[in-house]
């Protein structure tokens, strides 16, 4: 993607705090060690590293060893939070992934969303209780609740999904982050809420979450609310909450930044977000993740792309299917290969159209199914996303 891709002013702040968005808990850990090897050695054993090497299996050909791809997965756990926001289930979910690709360059960047509800094939994986999973078709989130059943192993989950994407695509990853969400409310505690704006009245039954329209300074249990809503907002898909999610996750960075002369409010904030992660022990914890900030920072914020996969409707082939999504083929086949060539992919594949109806029968291939124009989903800041046009 080139830097002529978009050049409103929207679009750069936001890749401005999407670099930052992921860079934020190095900044900060940096800014904190400064004070005292003690603090830091703190946060970085608050930080879960995983070795799943001998999880993951067999995987595609390295091709660039200099660039790297790294998966990030929203790990959406219920524990400790009772019946508010489901019941019955017997695992952690996943409702947030992203494949970050740093090229060998370090020249540009692009992340590109999964929607948790694309459909895939799902290899086999081992789950929990130590047995194998049989290979199946199921939306892609399906491979971390897998990985998870029977204890819920985070690394497990990890690996799962991480398989997954690589059978899928065909691309190698290099790093895993998890950022589980029962710290969230933490996080936004530590920072005395977070403003978000909604144009329209929310009144969600589900969460209990009642907000008149307009700007708000959420409670943490009103933004944790805010960000697991699906159904009673707007069109009620997920390719919409993936947008709110980003968009409120910058006003969550915006805010941390807002209060770096607090020490109090940081510490405790890097206290939540540190007891939140799971990494990979490849990625080197708190140095690895101050390496992937100096990288991410390097590029100018015109040379990041950032953009949802190309999808449509599975009902377009499966009528019964209202709830999944299929990749677009040619379109995603092509990112995917430049992901694997370190390549910057054409603009072009990632502008929204008009998804057309298709006689098609569904065909699962070697990298995800079925061809179909699809529209791609963008994310913004919380603000612009929202209440401003």
């Amino acid at each position: 993607m080139t830097a002529a891709t978009s050049r409103d002013p929207w679009t750069r702040r936001h890749r401005k705090l999407l670099v930052w968005t992921v860079a934020s808990i190095a900044l900060l850990l940096v800014a904190i060690a400064s004070t005292g090897y003690g603090m830091a050695r703190h946060f970085n054993n608050n930080i879960t590293q995983a070795d799943i090497t001998g999880l993951v299996g067999q995987q595609p050909v390295n091709l660039h060893p200099q660039a790297e791809n790294i998966l990030v997965i929203g790990s959406d756990s219920r524990q400790g939070l009772g019946d508010t926001y489901g019941t019955g289930l017997v695992t952690d979910q996943s409702d947030t992934m992203m494949l970050i690709h740093i090229p060998a360059n370090r020249q540009w960047a692009e992340v590109m969303s999964i929607p948790r509800d694309s459909w895939v094939n799902i290899p086999s994986c081992k789950m929990g209780d130590g047995q194998m999973s049989s290979p199946t078709q199921f939306k892609i989130n399906e491979a971390f609740a897998l990985g998870n059943l029977y204890g819920n192993h985070t690394a497990f989950g990890a690996a799962c999904t991480i398989k997954t994407v690589e059978q899928d695509t065909g691309i190698y990853i290099n790093h895993f982050i998890v950022v589980n969400f029962t710290g969230f409310q933490d996080m936004v505690a530590a920072l005395g809420g977070v403003e978000e704006c909604n144009p329209t009245p929310i009144d969600d039954p589900t969460t209990g979450l009642a907000l008149s329209a307009g700007y708000h300074f959420l409670t943490p249990s009103q933004a944790l609310a805010y960000v697991r809503a699906r159904y009673s907002l707007g069109d009620g898909s997920d390719l919409e909450r993936i947008t709110r999610q980003q968009a409120f996750v910058s006003s969550l960075v915006s805010r941390a930044r807002s209060e770096l002369a607090n020490p109090l409010a940081i510490y405790r904030f890097l206290d939540a977000a540190t007891r939140s992660l799971t990494i990979d022990s490849q990625l080197g914890g708190i140095i690895g993740l101050y390496d992937l900030d100096q990288s991410l920072r390097g590029i100018p914020s015109s040379k990041i792309a950032m953009f949802t996969l190309p999808n449509y409707p599975r009902a377009d082939v499966v009528p019964s299917d209202t709830a999944n999504v299929l990749w677009t083929q040619p379109e995603d086949d092509q990112i995917f290969a430049s992901f694997r060539d370190d390549t910057q992919a054409s603009s072009s594949l990632f502008k929204a159209t008009q998804p057309q109806p298709t006689a098609t029968s569904e065909r699962p291939g070697k990298f995800g199914v079925s061809p179909s124009p699809s529209p791609s989903i963008s994310g913004r800041t919380a603000n612009q996303n929202i209440c401003v046009s």
